[in-house]
């Protein structure tokens, strides 16, 4: 592993029926992001990128779940187009290992550039934090990433499923394991 990894949280629309995912379609919200000094725990660079939906609205239940309004995305977001060119500047991703909390986040990110024909901007190399996790700590089965910084004594610093926030808090427990 290199010195400097990224890890990205992403926040999509979402809906509180259960099946309602099958009649509609979710899309980020949100890209978290930020790099992680695997040597020394700093974590800079820390962004959260509101990407405004296209085919879908942002529901009151994901609102509650995210704290990301409708009026926040319309103000300050961009198209994910816009973000993922955003994140090639200003992070340089193609020759970095990249991290997320789980599997959902590289394939929602995948799919969602082949749906709106964006090239995607991070690398092939990609570490799934919670299964690593899971593996460190010897676990049974993987964890959510709020049990995870609880099980390591770590505050949830900010607001979960704010991608910005998650993706710090990722980065805290990627540089746990590799303390360890």
């Amino acid at each position: 592993m290199t010195d400097e990894v990224i890890i990205v949280d992403l926040e999509a629309t979402c809906w509180e029926q259960d099946g309602a995912y099958q009649k509609r379609r979710s899309e980020i919200i949100e890209i978290g992001i930020c790099k992680l000094d695997t040597y020394t725990g700093e974590i800079s660079k820390s962004k959260g990128i509101l990407v405004k939906p296209v085919h879908s609205e942002i529901s009151r239940f994901c609102t509650q779940l995210t704290s990301i309004t409708p009026q926040m995305v319309e103000q300050d977001g961009v198209s994910l187009k816009e973000a993922c060119s955003m994140i090639e500047a200003t992070y340089a991703p193609a020759g970095l290992t990249w991290c997320s909390y789980g599997a959902y986040d590289k394939r929602m990110l995948k799919e969602q550039c082949a749906l709106f024909n964006v090239r995607y901007p991070l690398s092939g190399n990609h570490i799934n934090v919670k299964e690593l996790f899971a593996e460190a700590k010897r676990l049974p089965k993987p964890i959510g990433m709020d049990r995870a910084l609880r099980l390591l004594n770590l505050p949830l610093e900010g607001t979960h499923h704010r991608g910005v926030d998650d993706a710090r808090n990722i980065a805290k427990i990627l540089y746990n394991i590799l303390e360890d």
